[in-house]
């Protein structure tokens, strides 16, 4: 059979439907497993913004961008404590994908976050797509290092900038001792992916319960995280009676944490643990659950 583009990508996992596959099951029979990931990113003062909120005057770029720039800015140094308070007072663990250079540059944050018990994991050196990187390889242990120098041990997971990924990051990733991966928005149920190194397991992630996506991308209103979060979880919750479900909510400290939606975040925490049949576990806490289930 001839190859055809992209199978590079399809061959690393087979396709099989969500009803045909062995039962998985979660402790006490729960539905859905809900994960909360807090980006913390390193964006370069001197190079063009990952994101902008405002369009540049006239049409033409210009750097330095300060406004965009000042505009990540401001959640590190507001917008993430109103996450660690938000997550600490309901008993909560994040997953914190966070840039390798970001555990110096935001050393006070970084800290926070470890005392609170938040999984670490990969996030790319700086932010930066994956395909802009010279040497990913380089890039990949030089997060983990950073990691495991700021933690005492290696993240265990990844997140590539924007989700990149070129046909060799996986094998890399795998290469450098990383377990699972967010990039692969392809399920909700943790899957297998074949490298070159032996399988790596995709975590479910989000593009849609993401506030890159619904307040910088789709500039929708400030309730949208709650709005669209709640009809999300209401279904994998009624589909969970079936087979069990994971959720992700993706949150950046610039988006998510200013005060015109923060209350909204809050509103989607108090409805899920409002339900019976919810666990709200970390990155690392659904692989092990998983890797044990399919070892059953």
């Amino acid at each position: 059979m001839t190859s055809q583009p992209g199978d590079s990508f399809r061959n690393r996992t087979p396709y099989l439907p969500i009803h045909r596959r062995p039962r998985l099951t979660l402790p006490g029979n729960a539905r859905v497993a809900v994960w909360t990931i807090v980006n913390v990113e390193n964006w370069l003062p001197s190079g063009a913004m990952p994101r902008a909120v405002l369009p540049p005057p006239m049409g033409q770029p210009l750097l330095p961008d300060v406004p965009n720039w000042a505009w990540h800015e401001y959640g590190m140094r507001v917008g993430f404590w109103r996450f660690l308070e938000v997550l600490g007072t309901r008993g909560l663990k994040a997953t914190f994908a966070v840039n390798g250079t970001a555990c110096e540059l935001y050393r006070e944050a970084c800290q926070a976050a470890l005392d609170a018990g938040w999984d670490f994991m990969g996030h790319g050196f700086v932010q930066k797509p994956m395909h802009r990187v010279e040497d990913q390889r380089s890039a990949i242990v030089d997060t983990i290092e950073a990691t495991r120098k700021f933690t005492g041990k290696a993240p265990r997971g990844w997140e590539s900038p924007g989700l990149t990924e070129t046909d060799e990051t996986l094998d890399l990733l795998a290469e450098a001792g990383i377990e699972y991966v967010a990039d692969w928005v392809l399920d909700e149920q943790p899957v297998p992916l074949k490298t070159r190194h032996g399988d790596i397991v995709s975590v479910p992630y989000t593009v849609e319960i993401n506030d890159v996506v619904m307040s910088a991308v789709q500039q929708q209103p400030s309730d949208e995280i709650f709005r669209r979060g709640k009809d999300q979880f209401d279904r994998l919750w009624l589909d969970g009676a079936k087979a069990p479900r994971v959720m992700a909510i993706s949150i950046h400290p610039y988006l998510t944490g200013v005060p015109h939606r923060i209350k909204y975040l809050e509103m989607l925490y108090d409805y899920i643990k409002g339900h019976d049949g919810v666990v709200m576990w970390t990155g690392a806490e659904i692989l092990d659950w998983y890797r044990t289930q399919a070892k059953a």
